[in-house]
């Protein structure tokens, strides 16, 4: 797995949200680049900060009526395109 820092991890989770929505799918989708524990204490870090909202039993999407999505760094791009 490649080495990522605190915040590119958390903006890893959050666009793979952005794209997604269903957290089984965001789980599926990181499980190459994150551990599961990893991507889940992302999730719920981002809940707790009301950066990330549960709209279901399934779905999370990003509160962006709340806090905007970081800007995405430029070695993130492509993981992001392609997950």
């Amino acid at each position: 797995m490649t080495q990522f820092t605190y915040d590119e991890k958390t903006i890893l989770v959050q666009y793979a949200i952005k794209k997604y929505e269903n957290e089984e799918i965001v789980l599926e989708k990181l499980k190459n680049l994150l551990s599961e524990k990893e991507i889940q204490r992302n999730i719920d870090t981002l809940i707790g900060t009301q950066r990330v909202r549960r709209i279901g039993p399934e779905n999370i999407q990003n509160n962006e009526s709340h806090t905007e999505l970081p800007e995405l760094p430029e070695n993130l791009k492509t993981i992001i395109e392609n997950l």
